[in-house]
């Protein structure tokens, strides 16, 4: 179904055989406690994206709790820190070297009398920087793909060496 680009897109959910598939590697009592989706260019462009890896951990685990692109995640700084098995502390120092860095945003919380709860993280920035580093990452996935059409590397080397040789 062809439809504009102000419309949301219904993303339909995995097919039966794809959740077998996955059910067969992880076992289906793990994926009934719940799974996560997350780009696989993260973690091929974690160097270039300048993320340590307990940062990297920790932006796994803000992408655990968003669901909706709408309602950015909202899990406390201890519950962070329990997951990871770091202080509270360590988890507001690595939060906050993400936001210097552009990765996340904090959004405080507040709710009439009880006061402030946790702060909201908006991963917007994070989002960006992988959108803008995804024409670099094609380009290379298209180079490859150019390279194994031709026979592999290793072919066209040897093409070129026997060219090379015969002139």
């Amino acid at each position: 179904m062809n439809m504009k680009s102000n419309t949301a897109t219904v993303v339909p959910h995995q097919s039966k055989v794809t959740q077998q598939s996955s059910e067969k590697k992880w076992g289906k009592a793990v994926l009934d406690l719940g799974f996560s989706v997350f780009p696989s260019l993260v973690f091929r462009a974690q160097a270039r994206l300048g993320l340590s890896p307990v940062q990297l951990a920790l932006l796994l685990h803000l992408a655990d709790y968003w669901w909706h692109r709408e309602q950015m995640p909202y899990p406390s700084k201890a519950t962070l820190a329990e997951r990871m098995h770091l202080s509270p502390r360590q988890i507001q120092r690595h939060l906050t070297a993400l936001e210097t860095s552009g990765f996340i945003a904090r959004v405080a919380r507040f709710t009439g009398h009880k006061g402030q709860q946790s702060n909201e993280y908006d991963l917007t920035g994070f989002v960006k920087r992988l959108q803008k580093i995804v024409p670099e990452f094609s380009a290379v996935k298209e180079q490859a793909k150019r390279v194994a059409k031709r026979g592999g590397l290793a072919a066209n080397m040897e093409k070129k060496i026997a060219e090379a040789n015969d002139e």
